[in-house]
């Protein structure tokens, strides 16, 4: 009887560990992407991670006992629902959205930063091209017809860019610019240059460079600090006859002194694949001007974007797993 009662002590000790076990899986809950990817991380998911696809009506039920979450938004009522939450991996590159909600919480927060460098860097170079090769009168005219002022049309090689933002973008920018022959100048709170950058100044010597631009990217984040930074002062000192191109958030100029700038012909043009508000509405003075080319926020588009993605995904569930530091940690103090 006494043996009995020991195999039945072992068997319960045994039941009791297995569940706790089981209970000390990890679930992530992904939202926001199709059945596929979902799939996918499931089949490369270590054994002790859960997880867990959820429709966006389901985040609130599912996020209750979730140690993470994946997802294009999460919003306060979610984070509230959220017991023991402790990573979030956005699916975009501007944290803008997420910071004010994460802030003040120990919740990781990660974003696609760099991995969605190359393509957004191809845009603003293809909108440059198309405005310094007169591409804005030339495709529209289906037809064989030379530029109205062909002697407008612009050689990049030994021109100077201004990047001001010299992240996962900018980088990538500034590669493909010294590619074409010109000084890369980058403006960023970063001291070290990547070797495509011939300087970096500080973001409070950006308008020391501008007189010397023949090209402003822009490329930085929305942040308190970065917002509204480019302004009427800022085209004022720009080279005459520059050209603008913003990849990253339209908050960061004026769209107002923007307009001016081209009305008084300051700016040669600009390529803008952001703007304030998203989407512009179709009576904006911008939509005005033939030399400024608008997209609808597609630059981080391509073949190849959700292969990368997919990779960042992947790693950082494996290192969230093993309890490792995770990629692209966004600084929530800072805002990028």
């Amino acid at each position: 009887m006494k043996a009995r009662r020991t195999a039945a002590a072992i068997l319960a000790t045994f039941a009791v560990a297995t569940a706790a076990g089981q209970s000390a899986k990890k679930k992530i809950v992904v939202a926001g992407v199709g059945q596929a990817m979902v799939e996918q991380l499931r089949t490369v998911a270590p054994a002790g991670v859960e997880i867990v696809g959820a429709a966006p009506t389901q985040v609130a039920a599912e996020i209750a006992d979730a140690d993470a979450l994946i997802s294009g938004q999460i919003t306060r009522q979610q984070l509230a629902a959220a017991k023991q939450l402790k990573w979030v991996q956005i699916l975009n590159a501007g944290a803008e959205d997420y910071i004010p909600i994460l802030k003040g919480t120990d919740v990781t927060l990660t974003n696609l930063k760099v991995v969605l460098g190359p393509e957004v860097a191809d845009h603003a170079m293809a909108l440059l091209l198309a405005l310094t090769r007169g591409l804005y009168e030339t495709i529209p005219a289906r037809k064989w017809e030379v530029p109205r002022d062909i002697g407008r049309v612009t050689e990049l090689q030994g021109k100077t860019a201004v990047i001001v933002g010299v992240g996962g973008v900018g980088m990538q920018i500034a590669q493909r610019a010294a590619a074409f022959g010109m000084t890369v100048l980058g403006v960023d709170p970063k001291d070290a240059a990547p070797p495509t950058v011939s300087k970096m100044m500080k973001p409070d010597q950006l308008d020391s460079v501008l007189s010397g631009a023949d090209v402003l990217f822009v490329t930085v984040p929305e942040t308190p600090a970065t917002k509204g930074m480019i302004g009427a002062k800022q085209f004022g000192e720009l080279k005459r006859g520059a050209f603008f191109i913003c990849v990253s958030r339209g908050t960061i100029y004026s769209t107002d002194a923007l307009v001016d700038a081209l009305t008084n012909r300051r700016l040669a043009g600009a390529g803008l694949d952001v703007t304030d508000p998203e989407p512009l509405p179709s009576n904006h003075p911008l939509w005005k001007f033939e030399n400024v080319l608008i997209t609808p926020h597609i630059a981080g588009a391509s073949d190849a974007a959700s292969e990368r993605v997919i990779d960042l995904l992947e790693e950082n569930i494996r290192l969230f797993a093993a309890g490792q530091p995770l990629r692209n940690v966004v600084d929530k103090e800072k805002g990028y």
